[in-house]
Order: C-alpha cells, then sequence, then structure tokens
C-alpha cells in the first residue's frame, strides 16, 4: 500500500497522509431541512452542551467541536433532524446536484447517507430510486429514510449491474461504488493490513460493470456521479479512464467548486485521459477528511 502511495504522492506526501491517518476523525452531522430549520436545531443541540462550526460550501452542515450529549442516540437525532456523516460524503449530493423534478438513481444506496441527502436537495419530489444488492442492507435504508421523512423514494434489492432490466432513463444517477475503502483509515484502523492488491483488482472490475450499467441508463444530458471512500487510483482514474475509452458520446466535467485535488492523469506510469484534471481527489492530511474521490460524467445532448 505504501509502495504504491509513495508512487502517485512522492515520499514526503505519503508520510503526511500516514500520520493524518493516525488522527481521529472530527464528527459533523448533516441537517435535515426536510424536517427542521438549520438555526432551530443548532439552537437545540447547543441547549444540550453540543459545541457546532459551520462547514464551508454546506450551509446545513456542523462539524462538532464538542459533543455534550450522544449525538447517535439524542431525540433530535430519533426524530430525522440530522445525519451524521463525514464531510466528504455530504459534497456527492451537492455535486450531483439533483433537482426537485429529476429521476434520479442511487445505484449503491445503504444505509442511506446519500440517498437521504439527495432527496433533501430534491425538496423530497421527483423520483429517487434507490438501488443496493445486498438483502442485509436494505433494512438500515428503509429505517434511515422513515426517521428522515423521505417519501420521494423507491427501494429495489437488486444488483445495480443489471440496471439495464429496470429499462430507465435517468436525469441523474449517483455511483457510489464499492471499494476497498483505503479512505476510511481513520475510521477503521484495521484497513491498513486488511486488503490486498487482489481486492482492489477483484474491486475494480465490479467498479466497471457497475460504471457501465450506469452511464448506459443516462437519459442525454444526464449526468453520472462516480465517488468513492478509497485514493487508490486503480479503483478511480483507471476505472474511468478505461470505460470512457471504450464508449463515445460521454465527457468528464469540471466540478463548479475544488473541494479536493486535481484528480490524476498520469498515474503508475500510464498516460490517462486529459479531462481526468477535472475529477477530484480528497486526502485526511490536506482535507481533514476521510479519503475520498469524485468524477462527474456527463452524457451527450
Amino acid at each position: 500500500m505504501i509502495d504504491r502511495y509513495i508512487q502517485f504522492l512522492g515520499i514526503d506526501e505519503t508520510i503526511k497522509l500516514l500520520e493524518a491517518n493516525e488522527l481521529p476523525l472530527k464528527l459533523s452531522i448533516r441537517v435535515n431541512t426536510i424536517k427542521i430549520s438549520v438555526l432551530d436545531l443548532k439552537k437545540r443541540l447547543e441547549k444540550k452542551g453540543n459545541e457546532l462550526e459551520s462547514i464551508e460550501w454546506i450551509p446545513y452542515g456542523f462539524n462538532v467541536v464538542k459533543e455534550g450529549s450522544n449525538l447517535g442516540s439524542s431525540h433530535e437525532f430519533l426524530q430525522g433532524y440530522y445525519y451524521l456523516q463525514n464531510v466528504a460524503s455530504m459534497f456527492s449530493a451537492i455535486i450531483l446536484d439533483p433537482k426537485p423534478n429529476d429521476i434520479v438513481i442511487d445505484m449503491c444506496a445503504a444505509p442511506g447517507s446519500k440517498s437521504t441527502h439527495l432527496a433533501q436537495l430534491m425538496g423530497n419530489e421527483g423520483i429517487l430510486i434507490l438501488i443496493d444488492k445486498n438483502t442485509n442492507r436494505i433494512p438500515a435504508l428503509e429505517v434511515n429514510l422513515r426517521r428522515m421523512g423521505i417519501t420521494n423514494s423507491i427501494v429495489i434489492n437488486m444488483d445495480a449491474i443489471n440496471l439495464s432490466d429496470l429499462n430507465i432513463k435517468a436525469d441523474k444517477i449517483l455511483l457510489d461504488a464499492p471499494c476497498t475503502g483505503e479512505g476510511l483509515i481513520r475510521q477503521d484502523p484495521s484497513r491498513k493490513k486488511s486488503k490486498q492488491m487482489k481486492d482492489i483488482e477483484k474491486m475494480s472490475l465490479i467498479q466497471k460493470r457497475l460504471l457501465t450499467a450506469g452511464l448506459k441508463a443516462l437519459n442525454s444530458g444526464g449526468m453520472l456521479l462516480y465517488c468513492t471512500c478509497t485514493i487508490a487510483p486503480e479503483e478511480n482514474e483507471l476505472v474511468i479512464n478505461e470505460i470512457l475509452n471504450k464508449f463515445n458520446g460521454f465527457d468528464i466535467i469540471e466540478i463548479s467548486k475544488n473541494y479536493g485535488m486535481r484528480g490524476l492523469t498520469n498515474v503508475f506510469g500510464v498516460d490517462l485521459l486529459e479531462d481526468l484534471k477535472f475529477s477530484q481527489r480528497l486526502y485526511p492530511h490536506l482535507h481533514d477528511t476521510i479519503g475520498f474521490y469524485f468524477c462527474l460524467i456527463k452524457k451527450e445532448d
């Protein structure tokens, strides 16, 4: 793992990354504006001794500076007034930017952090199709949808690789692809040693099949956001590069804000699509988040 990091980050950045991965992760929350205003929730949580700071670019997000009460079991949490969600994860729905009248698909939806955020941005309107392959994860997704008051969604237990079976074309698709989770070491230190190169190779094959299915399900002019919680180029830029070289009619779109660093256009000695510079990478040592990757792809009109 470290040898690979050195190849695309360099020795100094790799050391900083490894040091950052040893630091605890800030707790953050996303206010569910479907149910409560940002100001009202802030007042309620601060009355309980919680100290909150606003998150840049997310007007309804807060970092928890000091937890005065258990935010995972408070009355407000159980009422669905907020979701415990990492900042990097919150950017996904914001970048995809679904509208109230859109048909939106979340291809790997459970347990629902991004799904409920998509619904929030849609004003609980439009059509939100939530797909997850894992039967054991569906109950958690349904609980979160009920808790957050989401009413514009349909839950389907299936493998999104078979998305074409639904015969649906979407305006916006979120593919939060299953991955090795190299970016989650701050949350789960066991990931430093639990994954091997064969795991990366296995996940990249799944990611390519999911991305292919998602691109085929887009309406003309539609957008797909590919994201992962790994910094592995083999699961990010190299996946996008291979699939877009096979399919015409798709463009990588520059994300409107610089949430992270530019994507890689050359890695492990391989030249990639130049427009991959428009994708973005979040690193623990640079952005104080989990490791994360975003790439916004548009189907031509």
